[in-house]
């Protein structure tokens, strides 16, 4: 046994780009949650869901980096690998959507009632946030898939495009939340059906695959992710046209904003949002399948 404990800690989880990504993680992060603690200060709904980001994101980071320095992560009943890469990618997205948040909601260009020093720190936790996203997204890079490296799952491009999918989703499910009036007509329904299905898969199977348990299924998990992802293709793209259609057309809803519409509590600044994002989760979709279908075709052509 080593006197000096060098054995048990794991000098590469410090000394390496991985841990100086992380410990850039913990120090902005820590900065970011002093300074709106002190005097940035933060309120309502969007204020409470950035600060929630930061200290989810600091505390799982601190997990992570301590349990990779004292190489306890090997008893933890998880694939490891997979679980701190789709982490990162997660804090990546929540990191973006709380740096674009704060500012529009707090930061403005004259000084607010309480005077300029409070605008500094605001500007300071703006600075402070928008650099650890490329933090965050520098630990996606570098623990990516790489040509001739086995990697999770949760490594390659489709498993991180699952994460962003299951992200984009609770942002469409926040819009529908926001007075969007999808109950008025049945197949603005389905389209809601569309996005909880979808996401309830898109979710098992990231936790199938944190958890490690895809290899005692009784079918094989690359095919089904596969599957799953056309049939996904599939119900994206009949919500990509039903859900304008019942929202904008002048038969269903109003093509135009209406000028008596409140901000923040408009249903047609929610119906913009989710077509909006629709698109771009049909899209995402459709890049997982492509690629997806890539590698079954390398492999097979391998074999």
């Amino acid at each position: 046994m080593d006197p000096q404990g060098g054995h048990y800690l794991n000098k590469s989880a410090v000394l390496s780009c991985l841990g100086a990504a992380r410990m850039c993680q913990l120090l902005l992060g820590c900065t970011t949650m002093a300074l709106v603690a002190h005097s940035a200060g933060f309120s309502a709904t969007y204020g409470t869901f950035c600060m929630f980001v930061w200290c989810f994101c600091f505390a799982v980071t601190l997990l992570v980096f301590t349990l990779d320095v004292t190489r306890l992560h090997g008893c933890m009943p998880i694939s490891w690998d997979n679980f701190t890469v789709a982490f990162a990618m997660l804090a990546t997205l929540m990191y973006v959507t709380a740096s674009v948040v704060y500012p529009v909601y707090f930061l403005r260009s004259d000084c607010p009632s309480q005077g300029c020093e409070v605008r500094n720190y605001r500007i300071a936790v703006t600075v402070c946030s928008s650099v650890c996203c490329f933090a965050y997204g520098a630990e996606v890079f570098i623990t990516r898939a790489k040509p001739g490296h086995v990697v999770g799952y949760m490594a390659t491009v489709s498993g991180l495009l699952k994460v962003v999918q299951a992200f984009i989703a609770c942002i469409i499910f926040g819009a529908l939340h926001n007075d969007s009036q999808y109950n008025r007509h049945i197949p603005t329904q389905y389209c809601v059906v569309v996005y909880s299905l979808c996401f309830a898969v898109t979710v098992v199977v990231v936790a199938l695959t944190v958890s490690g348990r895809t290899s005692s299924l009784r079918f094989p998990f690359d095919r089904f992710v596969v599957i799953y992802t056309f049939l996904a293709v599939l119900l994206y793209l009949s919500a990509a046209v039903i859900w304008p259609v019942f929202s904008f057309d002048k038969k269903y809803g109003a093509p135009g904003r209406p000028d008596d519409c409140p901000k923040g509590k408009c249903p047609w600044d929610s119906k913009l949002v989710i077509a909006v994002f629709t698109c771009a989760n049909l899209v995402l979709y459709f890049t997982d399948l492509v690629y997806s279908q890539r590698i079954r075709f390398v492999l097979s052509s391998a074999a």
